[in-house]
């Protein structure tokens, strides 16, 4: 979306604005695509092929994911940003000079890529001229009752129902939650909503991560009676005598000497304990 205004409101608007996901194409693919292919290049390649940083050519190109480019790739690119020449696959000369502006994107943390040698300090430096951080949607919580509206309305009117009423408590529900998704996400729980909805949207109808409300598991009175036990054995020591999360729960759990349930259990107690603040329960836990 902010590449997409960028290019918009530039003037290169009325050249073409070219979006590549780099992690979505192979490597071997991705080159070819970039840079084109001359004919006999390799299987299939039948004709010359303009890549697409010609098609881009006075206009933009974007590159999603860039953080996932191979180094080859990045070195290849490297070269292009450096003089603009396109030499396509297959070919032992340059084919045209283009003038684009490039806008790369990334969610990884390129410094530390940096750092462990699977990204190019050389390229990071060269792409790096203009930074814009864009905050993830938890960072900008008051924007969620907005977006969420937007998307309810928008899918509505796509799937030709009626737009649902959003009971009281779901937008609280909804900006509590974290979001790992981002706006994606966002997205996606809108429309499942608008096409389960009966006219209303409740918190019942939220998705259980997000609503808070779990199922409780069916087991036996025997069964029950057992995690019971085990689950206050463990939660008081670690409340009472200081232990660790990770020595009395973690270990045992991850050995198979705890079942989920157990877990299930010792974390409800902690829930109870806290009032269902999961910062106070990693907290309760050591």
């Amino acid at each position: 979306v902010v590449a997409r205004m960028i290019h918009q409101r530039s003037r290169r608007s009325r050249s073409p604005l070219v979006t590549i996901n780099c992690a979505g194409v192979p490597d071997g693919l991705l080159e070819s695509e970039l840079f084109g292919h001359v004919r006999g290049s390799f299987t299939d390649a039948h004709r010359d092929r303009h890549g697409w940083l010609e098609q881009a050519q006075s206009g933009t190109i974007f590159l999603d994911e860039i953080g996932e480019m191979s180094l080859r790739m990045q070195a290849l690119l490297l070269r292009f940003l450096e003089n603009g020449e396109i030499q396509r696959v297959g070919s032992d000369r340059r084919h045209a000079v283009v003038d684009v502006r490039v806008i790369a994107a990334t969610n990884r943390d390129l410094l530390t890529r940096v750092v462990d040698k699977l990204f190019r300090e050389d390229l990071y430096y060269r792409l790096n001229v203009i930074h814009l951080p864009i905050p993830s949607l938890r960072d900008r919580r008051a924007d969620i009752s907005t977006l969420f509206a937007h998307f309810v309305r928008s899918y509505s009117r796509m799937h030709g129902v009626e737009e649902p009423a959003v009971s009281e408590g779901v937008i609280a529900r909804l900006t509590a939650y974290e979001w790992p998704g981002n706006v994606r996400e966002l997205k996606n729980v809108a429309e499942r909503l608008v096409v389960r909805s009966r006219g209303v949207i409740g918190i019942a109808d939220l998705p259980r991560e997000i609503s808070g409300v779990w199922p409780a598991p069916v087991m036996a009175q025997e069964d029950r009676d057992r995690v019971a036990t085990t689950a206050h054995l463990l939660f008081r020591r670690m409340v009472a005598h200081g232990e660790s999360f990770w020595s009395v729960v973690y270990e045992p759990f991850m050995s198979r000497d705890l079942t989920r349930n157990d877990l299930r259990g010792v974390v409800q107690l902690g829930l109870e304990q806290t009032r269902g603040s999961y910062k106070l329960l990693v907290q309760l836990f050591n």
